[in-house]
């Protein structure tokens, strides 16, 4: 068996992979339409058409077919030839928001026939929000049996009849989800009676969308002919901490309990399941909890680590992860591979990546990778975020065996609305404890920080502005804790508003290198840099300037290291 590296074009999509051929004259195996891709060996980067692009010295097995309500509805079930599940495929609201993204995502999946896939699904598309205005709809009706005229219920319950109608649900089915709108409404009853909408009501409303959009998937995968079985994620073994019913941390022996629940029997038929998204059931109350936000994400991947599978698949509106945010930055460009570490500090920091809690049980697992892909685009190779080592004596990765060494930059990302405090007290010079009295006001002013940066006798810092504005923290707070960090060491403390904060996320071991390109284009772009601060994560600098000016900054540091045409700027430059 010999092998070719080949790039070409797919409808627009340039499609990089191996091709694998035989000597004796085989039938070649190349990428076509959706492709499931298992990676192993080495690869390195080259540079070509004047863009920056991968050269793949790996195997790359794709089996993919493009599939439709009719080319699959005899079809078997996929993986037929498979014991147990292959993959977790994660859709979230947007990906099943009625029933014609439901087709679409049924499509997606059965494009893959050689995987067995477990398939996290959240409730679809609004429902979530007129759940949670159910419960505070339910606080305004007068009398328990005006509770069934309430606009976000009628939505609810019209959003799901019209979609079982339209995917020609089985009767099973369509009794199930009945029920649940029944138990619905009487929850929405006793908030009306009871005048109260507790943690652990909301947390029982909102699972009622993701109970009924499962329900009614998996019937229809199984209208198409194919074995298909729903799962609440709570009945199978999620598991979550009782201190915070609406933000449940997932406990150790849902690993177990999961396994033991999907694992299928010896001799059993191949079967997709489909699980509920952030759903849990407390330790000790036993109550329904939510996983808070990015709690899809986190079930599929504490599925992923507890079956021991090599890939996580988490569906989403965009090509994968980008270099920058496309309604601010034109040419974006989708990032190839980013490391945990890397994904992380983009998430904190506000970009449509996963959230950093979903990443922890895979970066847990040393073989478990996260692959974001775009079910509006689904040619789109997606980002896989893996085990990267930038350290590593050979410059590759953990994982995807991805030379490293030259690459300077994966993405920018700008939060605005920043508030920046300046700390300024010569008690800091050569004492001890003063940061820790500056934290503790914070604390004590529930105050979160996003970036710091300190010297001899100063230390500015930036609020983190979900965290302030979404608490109604008036101007006259903000003042009050000013007046009490100036009573620490007698400090001189400025505050101001309007600033955003510009983060660079890449290989950071070449920062002097970014540092000066950095610089050297806001110089051009004429944009005042106020603050600089390096994290301990060694894969981020943040930047502080005015929000005026955030745009443009952002832009001018994209176009140094990423160019119009990709990733032709984004390499190291001999001599620097």
């Amino acid at each position: 068996m010999a092998s070719s590296v080949f790039v070409s074009s797919f409808n627009g999509c340039d499609v990089i992979g191996r091709r694998r051929f035989s000597t004796s004259g085989g039938k070649n195996e190349a990428l076509l339409g959706l492709c499931a891709t298992r990676t192993s060996s080495s690869s390195s980067r080259s540079s070509f058409s004047g863009a920056r692009r991968r050269r793949f010295s790996e195997t790359t097995t794709t089996k993919c077919v493009l599939a439709n309500d009719k080319d699959i509805s005899n079809n078997k079930t996929p993986g037929k030839n498979k014991k147990q599940h292959t993959v977790v495929m994660k859709f979230g609201g947007s990906s099943v928001a009625d029933a014609e993204r439901m087709r679409e995502v049924a499509n997606i999946v059965l494009s893959f026939p050689e995987e067995m896939p477990v398939l996290v699904l959240s409730a679809m598309g609004k429902s979530t929000n007129n759940l949670l205005m159910c419960g505070e709809e339910s606080l305004k009706c007068e009398n328990a049996e005006d509770v069934s005229l309430m606009k976000p219920l009628l939505f609810v319950k019209t959003l799901h009849a019209e979609t079982m109608d339209v995917l020609n649900v089985d009767k099973e089915t369509r009794r199930e989800v009945n029920e649940l709108l029944k138990k619905l409404e009487q929850v929405c009853m006793g908030v009306c009676l009871m005048q109260e909408v507790t943690p652990r009501t909301r947390a029982m409303l909102v699972s009622f969308g993701e109970r009924m959009s499962t329900r009614i998937f998996a019937s229809y995968l199984r209208t198409r002919g194919v074995n298909a079985k729903q799962y609440d994620a709570f009945e199978i073994g999620m598991v979550t901490s009782d201190d915070d019913i609406e933000n449940g941390r997932v406990l150790p022996e849902t690993y177990a309990n999961m396994k033991k629940s999907l694992t299928l029997p010896d001799g059993a038929d191949p079967q997709i399941s489909v699980v509920t998204g952030f759903l849990g059931r407390g330790e000790n109350t036993g109550a329904i909890s939510t996983l808070g936000r990015g709690g899809s994400d986190l079930t599929a991947t504490v599925i992923g680590a507890a079956l021991a599978l090599e890939e996580v698949q988490v569906w989403k509106d965009v090509d994968g992860v980008l270099s920058a945010d496309p309604r601010e930055i034109e040419n974006t460009i989708p990032m190839p591979f980013l490391s945990f570490d890397e994904a992380q500090e983009l998430a904190y920091f506000g970009a449509q990546v996963l959230h950093p809690q979903a990443m922890r049980p895979a970066m847990d697992n040393g073989s478990l990778r996260v692959r974001v892909k775009n079910s509006y685009n689904i040619r789109a190779p997606g980002t896989v975020i893996g085990h990267i080592d930038y350290n590593s004596s050979d410059g590759k990765s953990g994982d995807e065996g991805e030379r490293m060494d030259d690459w300077l930059l994966t993405s920018i990302v700008r939060k605005k609305n920043v508030t920046m405090l300046d700390i300024v007290s010569t008690r800091m010079l050569g004492q001890y404890g003063f940061l820790a009295e500056v934290f503790a006001v914070l604390q004590h002013n529930g105050i979160s920080v996003d970036v710091v940066a300190t010297s001899e006798v100063s230390v500015s810092l930036t609020l983190d502005p979900a965290k302030i504005w979404s608490r109604d923290l008036a101007q006259e707070e903000l003042e009050k804790v000013q007046r009490e960090l100036e009573d620490v060491g007698t400090a001189r403390v400025a505050v101001s508003n309007g600033h955003s904060i510009i983060s660079l996320i890449g290989n950071l071991e070449r920062n002097n290198e970014i540092m000066e390109r950095a610089f050297k284009a806001l110089k051009e772009a004429k944009v005042h840099v106020k603050m600089v601060s390096q994290g301990a994560s060694k894969c981020n600098i943040s930047l502080l300037v005015d929000d005026a000016e955030g745009q443009k900054a952002a832009s001018a540091i994209h176009e140094e290291f990423f160019g119009r045409v990709g990733f032709g700027k984004n390499q190291h430059l001999p001599g620097m």
